[in-house]
């Protein structure tokens, strides 16, 4: 039985031509593109510069799990709301630890804000064509985490766009957004790097410098 090879990618750049391509019928139609930092923001300004939209950041922050934080039990969003995974019973995590690192992560958070707006203040979502972009989705806690607060502010699209993600996380995040552009699905599925030849860190002065040279466009003016 031949095994499927999943699909690889250069680095995030070449993901976001190709999510760019599968996004191209929101061009011309202002949209806000959010992306999840910091991974996500290099992604970001490409699809928004392709679709002539504008670009922010939509600020979550994933809880990981007790002596591996890079897998993620839950999240939590800008507002404090706490998002578990089932896993997290499951796994009998105590409700303590993810409510002391919920309170951590959300003092990175802020921190992040109060870091972001004087260069880049937040954009308001409500009514926009919102495009949510991460660059690969593992168990789905923290685009799910930011599609559920994005949902809440109204937009009149809401749409997730990441390269890659297992099938199941998939399936859950399928119910919570409008519609999802990805560009594979594999299995086995053990992390996000794997699928990157070039899945470098990308730091803080980079945001930054992305923020500082991305503003705003004007609303077009209705006919």
């Amino acid at each position: 039985m031949m095994t499927t090879i999943p699909q690889h990618f250069a680095n995030r750049e070449a993901a976001a031509e190709l999510l760019a391509h599968r996004l191209a019928s929101y061009a011309g139609k202002h949209p806000l593109v959010l992306a999840i930092p910091r991974g996500a923001l290099p992604m970001g300004r490409i699809i928004a510069n392709t679709l002539h939209g504008d670009l922010d950041v939509v600020l979550v922050r994933k809880i990981g799990a007790p002596g591996n934080p890079e897998y993620a039990i839950g999240a939590v969003d800008e507002d404090g709301r706490i998002w578990t995974d089932p896993m997290a019973s499951r796994l009998g995590i105590d409700a303590q630890y993810i409510r002391d690192e919920a309170a951590r992560q959300l003092e990175v958070i802020k921190a992040r804000r109060t870091q972001y707006t004087p260069i880049h203040p937040a954009i308001d979502p409500q009514g926009r064509i919102v495009i949510v972009v991460d660059d690969g989705v593992a168990t789905g806690a923290t685009l799910g985490a930011a599609l559920r607060l994005l949902r809440q502010q109204r937009p009149a699209r809401l749409i997730a766009a990441f390269a890659v993600a297992p099938p199941d996380t998939i399936a859950q995040l399928r119910p919570l957004a409008d519609d999802l552009v990805y560009l594979a699905a594999p299995e086995p599925f053990y992390a996000v790097g794997e699928f990157f030849t070039d899945f470098r860190e990308v730091k803080d002065e980079e945001v930054l410098e992305i923020l500082r040279a991305t503003s705003p466009r004007q609303e077009p003016e209705q006919p």
